[in-house]
């Protein structure tokens, strides 16, 4: 064994380093944290100064003994997990379950994974910073508290199985309050008026213009086109005006998330899995920072890449500031390591992410956009209105030579070189053909991942390392549902002027497209008003951005994390007793109408396994009937007449040889159900209308059991498969589960052979389980 052993998380990270130290050191992974809080008790000793109770987790036993075999070889132990707050966490709990001794002991960290900077690291070791620490244990100890004592308030007065979290709680307030806002708003109708005019100064060239006015209605938009008749149309006015544009600042977590998603349509969770491989690899700084700040050495490499690239006149060095309250994650923004690797190897989503990076890096240091922007004024005669063209022309290019304009919006990139033709003050026009056409105002927009991560960092909730995880956990509970609506039709009205000829006719028009947007489930209305009304700080934006402000005095050694714990728990426990005794309990229930069969309510309302239909009162001599709702209706929108259809269910189409052939709607949707076993009716069919013969092709077409092959290595010897409970591998005749952060694309056979040497051999004999205190 090497005289020095150097500890990180992940074994890719691992071989990557290794490859920077001499002989000298050896270099193994913890597999992230190696201890934690009991997945099934609190694990905080609430009477003793909110002490969290640590354990090493079964799946980490292997990986612990194993270190500390490591260890009794090695000299000096150097401590290597990730510069942020959860990163020095890693190394305490590494100290304290590895017992390791402070004078043999040394922290490192680095914000890239390159040679320079890991000999810088090795260089200038430092302590465990116990402030860092502290500010993750007072994060993880409060979410704890939170978690484990709403949750059992919410399986009493709501439904069983569910949890709250603080920052996922206020994530899903965010969508519901938006939801709500949607449904409220009330589109106003205008009609806007677009014209085409002949320049008659000017052979065969034509302009395009707005009105810069919009009518409230179909009358006031005729009366404007008889008063075009006979107008005289007059250039009143050309401006044109010098503008620049700059390029955005370098990537932070949020903003490569909102990129990512806006230019690729990455989930979040994508574009952070994508973000720690190229860092791991060494190809970018660290993947969770909420600062904008570029190295001077970063700056020079990408000054040097834009001359040789570019010229002279293309470079604009730049330091920029972070803005974000609290910022603190790590030192520098996300950028290459290396400015003069203009691409990669690795699959696809590498290759764009590492692009998008390099791309964003680059123009952050290159001279603004020039730009040339003209306004004409086209006077109507009699009237006060009049019409507006604009145009734009680049001049000069700068930055936008290798990023676009629109960077930090969901909107196209604009069209930055939108000429207009020659003309003058003075000149006069000829009216070709006008258009004035009813629009609707647009609702609140719905909320995608970026932008609901943007928000969440606006309002100072969170921080880089928690937005993914936080958005994956609201989806998993079913909380929130990301979904694509389809275009809705509607009819709207168009009124045209050409040749001195007015019409107006109706045409329908698509609306309302949704793509991959997230909408709030019954449950997560249900739970989020509960919330509101019953734990109001929780859900409190105010006060969650207050908590995040107390975890970073305490990571600036500050405040004292047991009495920032003391001063929450107190009315928070109030809360918690209160609510347990006297809050209402929440069903969400709607009342729909009257059964006419029966005479009956019908009622639409959650239920212990979900939404269901109800029809009759529990206080009634005969018991009510339930059926349950389709996954894709929303109790607060299914109508009466659905209802009662659902209680048609189930439904007997026939026999399939000797077995019987039935329909019906169940907690997950509409299904075949054949003898024991079960189908997925598609969205494609109707569960009303579906027939005997579709339903036997959908039997006949339901997969074996048999797993499928996800890879093989070995002849087969190793195989990874996909399961109930995700992928695992499989190899002599035994199943070995894969870490949650392992990308199957990616995953080697030297990394699945280590998977199964460290994996705890099973016991043939069981314990007996112990009851809960």
């Amino acid at each position: 064994m090497a005289k020095n052993l150097v500890i990180v998380e992940s074994p890719s990270k691992a071989k990557t380093i290794e490859r920077f130290l001499g002989k000298d050191f050896v270099v193994k992974a913890s597999m992230g944290h190696i201890r934690d809080l009991h997945k099934n008790d609190l694990s905080i000793d609430l009477d003793n100064n909110f002490e969290p109770q640590y354990e090493i987790p079964k799946d980490k036993h292997k990986v612990v003994e194993e270190l500390k075999k490591d260890v009794l070889k090695a000299d000096v132990i150097w401590l290597a997990s990730d510069e942020d707050r959860e990163g020095e966490a890693i190394a305490w709990h590494l100290k304290e379950a590895l017992r390791l001794k402070s004078e043999t002991t040394k922290r490192i960290v680095f914000n890239e994974i390159t040679r320079q900077a890991i000999i810088n690291a090795v260089g200038n070791p430092r302590d465990i910073d116990e402030n860092l620490v502290n500010a993750q244990q007072a994060r993880r100890v409060l979410d704890r508290i939170v978690g484990y004592q709403i949750s059992p308030v919410l399986w009493k007065k709501v439904k069983p199985a569910l949890s709250a979290g603080r920052v996922q709680s206020v994530a899903v307030r965010l969508i519901v309050e938006r939801e709500e806002e949607i449904k409220q708003f009330i589109p106003k109708v205008t009609y806007k008026t677009t014209a085409i005019f002949d320049i008659l100064a000017s052979e065969k060239q034509t302009l395009s213009a707005v009105l810069n006015r919009s009518f409230e209605s179909k009358d006031e938009a005729l009366a404007f086109f008889e008063a075009c008749k006979g107008a005289i149309f007059t250039v009143k006015a050309v401006e044109t005006k010098p503008a620049k544009l700059s390029p955005a600042p370098p990537f932070t977590t949020s903003t490569l998330q909102q990129e990512a998603s806006r230019k690729f349509g990455f989930p979040v969770s994508k574009t952070m899995q994508v973000a720690q491989k190229l860092y791991e690899e060494g190809k970018i700084t660290y993947m969770r920072t909420d600062s904008v700040n570029l190295s001077s050495f970063a700056i020079g490499m990408a000054k040097n890449e834009i001359i040789a690239l570019y010229g002279e006149n293309y470079v604009n060095t730049r330091n920029y500031k972070t803005n974000t309250k609290g910022a603190q994650e790590a030192h520098e923004s996300i950028r290459p390591t290396h400015m003069e690797n203009r691409t990669i190897e690795g699959d696809a989503s590498e290759k764009r992410l590492y692009e998008l990076i390099w791309k964003r890096t680059l123009a952050t240091q290159m001279a603004d956009a020039l730009l040339e922007r003209t306004t004409i004024n086209i006077e109507v005669s009699g009237r006060q209105e009049a019409f507006v063209a604009k145009g734009e022309v680049v001049l000069f290019d700068g930055y936008l030579k290798v990023y676009s304009v629109s960077v930090d919006s969901e909107d196209e990139e604009e069209d930055l070189d939108a000429r207009l033709p020659k003309i003058a003050q003075g000149d006069k026009l000829l009216l070709l053909s006008s258009k004035a056409q009813q629009t609707y105002s647009l609702h609140p927009a719905r909320y995608n991942e970026a932008t609901l991560v943007k928000k969440l960092e606006d309002l100072g909730i969170g921080r880089p390392s928690t937005y993914a995880p936080t958005i994956t956990t609201i989806q998993k509970r079913e909380y929130i549902v990301k979904e694509d609506r389809p275009a809705q039709k509607r009819e709207v009205n168009v009124i045209t002027l050409s040749k001195g000829e007015i019409k107006s006719a109706d045409i329908k028009e698509n609306y309302g497209t949704e793509k991959a947007k997230l909408f709030p489930t019954d449950i997560g209305v249900i739970v989020t008003n509960f919330l509101v009304a019953n734990f109001k700080d929780i859900v409190d934006y105010n006060f969650t951005a207050k908590v995040e402000k107390e975890f970073d005095s305490v990571a600036q050694g500050k405040k004292d994390w047991h009495k920032m714990i003391a001063s929450f728990y107190t009315p928070f426990n109030k809360e918690v007793t209160v609510a347990t005794k006297e809050a209402e309990k929440a069903t969400g229930e709607r009342l729909l109408g009257i059964d006419p069969e029966s005479k009956k309510s019908v009622y639409a309302r959650i239920g212990r396994y979900g939404a269901m239909i109800q029809i009759g009162d529990k206080d009634q001599e005969e018991k009510p009937r339930f059926a349950s709702m389709p996954k894709d209706r929303r109790i607060d929108d299914i109508t009466l007449a659905e209802a009662l259809k659902l209680f048609d269910m189930p439904r007997i189409l026939g026999k399939k040889d000797t077995e019987e052939v039935s329909v019906n709607i169940g907690r997950f949707g509409p299904y075949v159900k054949y003898g024991k076993s079960f189908v997925s009716i598609p969205k494609t069919d109707d569960v009303y209308t579906i027939t005997l013969a579709r339903a036997i092709e959908l039997i006949d077409s339901k997969p074996s059991k048999e797993k499928q092959v996800l890879k093989s290595f070995d002849n087969d010897k190793i195989q990874v498969l996909s399961g109930m409970y995700g992928p695992y591998i499989k190899s002599g005749g035994a199943n070995y589960r894969l870490p949650k952060e392992i990308v199957i694309e990616q995953l080697t056979m030297e990394q699945c052979q280590e998977i199964i040497n460290k994996s705890p051999k099973k016991k043939t004999t069981r314990k007996p389980v112990s009851a809960k205190k």
